[in-house]
């Protein structure tokens, strides 16, 4: 167990981890951001692909503070993560973090700190589990700090193979309260948010609840307000005629970011994805209805995939961007803490792999679907 008479506190930064940041950083009060290790406590959150580059990082640096480490990554892998940091916070940070830092700092017993992991001689260590927050207890970001997009929904009733949300924050939806994000959304020039799923706000997460999301951006005040899009994103069967209405009428954005995953069936069974094909097009042709951009995630080589479900996921892309719409496209990367953790990408089609070229320097697509 590591302990510090060092009280200055600095969180880690990383353009990935600003999110977090501008939540934890009201409740750890003097902490401030750096771009390389210090001394007293360092604070890290991040997620698989920026994992191997942290460890390397702490292992190599010259200053030993105390190593925090919390996020994605840190939380599905803690006996990992241990081998570099001292102190793992895993799941939600909001409680934890603050208790561990006091404790750290008042030489106390870390035992007595829930929900961290740590190395004791020869064993890991883990202490009692914390119960999910309520969001409307904890502020999204400092009002006269770094601010951030408003967290608006946390948890996800579903159990896509691929996800690591439900195991970070449960299959529990929770929801701020309108009155805490109008509030919040006063300090931003440009209201985005972050949700599993913008347009299951207000609900159990299984089902729209329209008077819900009609309530949020009526009281919303009149400013640029983008909702169901980055850095958020919507389900194809939740999107329905009046809430785009909504959306038209309140805010400012022109696109919609929605996640397809793939254009075989089988394989969105198989995921677990629980939606159709249907639901895509349906999903898409609505959007286009309003006036709206649909921009449609899908992931290439996911596990069990075969050369035929990749075409199937490419004629829908044609037939998708073909109607105005566009794709940010992803190669499956393995994820601690999923269903799929164990499981070996599918090689990826040369003529998907063609064909996607070709529609990117169109600009008809972005991102990556190749592994090379």
């Amino acid at each position: 167990m590591h302990q510090t008479k060092d009280h200055s506190i600095h969180f880690r930064y990383f353009k990935n981890s600003m999110q977090s940041i501008a939540v934890l950083m009201p409740l750890v009060p003097g902490a401030d951001i750096v771009h390389e290790p210090g001394d007293g406590i360092m604070l890290y959150s991040f997620a698989t692909p920026q994992a191997p580059d942290v460890f390397h990082e702490v292992m190599c640096s010259k200053k030993r503070p105390v190593f925090i480490a919390g996020g994605p990554h840190p939380s599905a892998r803690p006996e990992e993560t241990l081998r570099f940091f001292d102190y793992v916070v895993i799941g939600e940070g909001e409680e934890t973090l603050p208790e561990l830092i006091k404790i750290l700092q008042n030489r106390g017993d870390v035992l007595s700190a829930r929900g961290i992991a740590f190395k004791d001689k020869h064993r890991i260590v883990f202490t009692e589990k914390r119960e999910p927050i309520a969001l409307d207890s904890y502020p999204p970001f400092c009002s006269n700090g770094i601010r951030s997009a408003i967290e608006i929904t946390r948890g996800c009733p579903f159990s896509c193979a691929y996800c690591q949300t439900p195991q970070l924050f449960g299959h529990i939806v929770r929801h701020r309260s309108i009155d805490e994000i109008v509030r919040y959304s006063k300090y931003l020039k440009d209201v985005r948010f972050t949700s599993p799923n913008a347009f299951a706000y207000g609900s159990d997460g299984t089902s729209p609840r329209i008077e819900k999301i009609e309530a949020l951006l009526k009281n919303l005040p009149r400013k640029n307000i983008f909702f169901g899009t980055f850095p958020s994103e919507v389900r194809p069967e939740f999107i329905n005629d009046r809430i785009l209405e909504l959306v038209s009428d309140h805010c400012a954005n022109i696109t919609l970011s929605m996640g397809g995953q793939s254009g075989s069936q089988r394989v969105l069974d198989m995921i677990q994805r629980g939606h159709t094909v249907d639901d895509i097009i349906a999903g898409v042709e609505k959007c286009l209805q309003h006036g709206f951009t649909p921009v449609v995630d899908f992931i290439f080589g996911l596990p069990g995939e075969t050369e035929d479900d990749q075409l199937q996921t490419l004629r829908l892309i044609q037939w998708l961007t073909g109607k105005g719409g566009k794709v940010h496209s992803h190669y499956f990367m393995t994820l601690p803490g999923t269903g799929f953790e164990k499981s070996t990408p599918a090689p990826l089609s040369a003529q998907v792999e063609k064909t996607m070229g070709k529609l990117a320097l169109l600009g008809k697509t972005t991102g990556v679907w190749s592994k090379a």
